[in-house]
């Protein structure tokens, strides 16, 4: 049974800077959801940014949503699937609601003595991963950080782009690393429509994809887009939840979606997008939100479905920390191990967490 939720809240920061085309991030504002019961407990990480740049979401609202609506709702008895519908009464806010599911999934997942992996129904035990490079202050200095992650063993990169900063340095990657690297560009919703002409001159580098190349709101600027250029439209910020999802498809706004968790409210959503775009032939990928060993965990357990077929932003625990809060994960030859063990497959090393924590709510679940 379920005695009581936490909120942990901590803090961390990234071994450089990541820009991309709405903001500069040099550390993290983390906020952990710990379900407590009688012999065992759950792990979920909340994905918001400390301000509302990336969605309308941040981490301050998300942990107020949960004290305030999210957390009222959990009995001792509350199951993921149950949180799911109970929580539906509260508009948006994916990203508390996903942190909550997550530790309720990893709680009675590990009572009941099964991987995350397994319950979502992954067939692969190690996922291919790709790593996600931010806009750099000069093309050298983009070159050698791509030079860095190729020698790492990457086996995708990914350019985040905005206007202004985005054809030549393709190029200059393109010309200095050959046709066969696994390429794609990621703009953040950074253009319009009338774009479409200068974002066209990016097919003759022959990416896997656009990823969100327009803004979260523009559907229909995104259909208009994919007639005009022949590189591969993705969204990632636009598809919040199945029906979002099912409606772009049917539309033709998009012909790949990237799938993050913390963004459609959690991994049972997750899975229901992976289901609906594995029976279209349409694939998916795993996004990220620099998440540390705990959402990474769960994400590798996502990013291990059969339909995600495209290497995804399930990088290694190094490429944004020098200390994760988990035992980190390592790249071997382009991949990362899938946990296989209980649950999400980890837990916080105490004495780490407990050197980055500014404070834990507790809250007793009585009813």
């Amino acid at each position: 049974m379920i005695r009581r939720i936490e909120i942990v809240r901590a803090h961390i920061n990234l071994v450089s800077p990541f820009r991309t085309s709405f903001a500069t991030e040099v550390d993290r504002n983390l906020l952990y959801v710990r379900v407590v019961g009688d012999d065992e407990e759950g792990w979920g990480e909340c994905v918001a940014m400390a301000a509302p740049l990336y969605s309308s979401e941040f981490v301050d609202g998300c942990e107020e949503v949960m004290k305030r609506y999210l957390i009222p709702m959990i009995s001792s008895l509350t199951t993921a699937e149950e949180f799911v519908q109970k929580s539906a009464a509260i508009r948006g806010n994916f990203m508390a609601k996903a942190a909550i599911e997550a530790a309720l999934l990893d709680y009675q997942l590990r009572k009941a003595s099964m991987s995350l992996a397994n319950f979502l129904g992954a067939t692969q035990t190690k996922v291919a991963s790709g790593v996600s490079v931010g806009i750099q202050p000069t093309i050298d200095d983009l070159l050698r950080v791509v030079a860095e992650y190729r020698a790492d063993g990457y086996v995708r990169i990914k350019l985040k782009i905005e206007p202004g900063l985005d054809i030549d340095r393709v190029r200059a990657v393109r010309d200095a690393f050959g046709p066969d690297m696994l390429l794609q560009v990621d703009a953040n919703a950074a253009y319009t429509v009338d774009d479409a002409a200068h974002l066209a001159k990016l097919d003759e580098f022959n990416l896997l994809l656009i990823e969100q190349p327009l803004p979260e709101e523009d559907i229909v600027g995104h259909v208009e887009l994919s007639k005009r250029v022949g590189t591969p439209i993705c969204l990632d910020e636009s598809i919040t939840s199945y029906d979002v999802a099912r409606g772009a498809l049917d539309i033709n706004a998009c012909s790949i979606i990237n799938i993050k968790p913390g963004r459609v409210g959690g991994y049972l959503e997750s899975k229901r997008i992976h289901d609906l775009c594995l029976s279209r032939g349409v694939p998916v990928w795993c996004g990220g939100m620099l998440e540390t060993g705990i959402g990474r965990a769960a994400n590798l357990a996502l990013a291990a479905l059969p339909g995600f077929t495209l290497p995804g932003d399930t990088s290694a625990s190094k490429r944004y920390f020098t200390q994760d809060v988990t035992t980190p994960f390592e790249l071997v030859d382009g991949y990362i191990n899938v946990p296989n063990t209980v649950g999400i497959g980890v837990r916080p090393i105490a004495e780490v967490l407990g050197a980055m924590t500014s404070r834990v709510d507790s809250y007793s679940i009585t009813k």
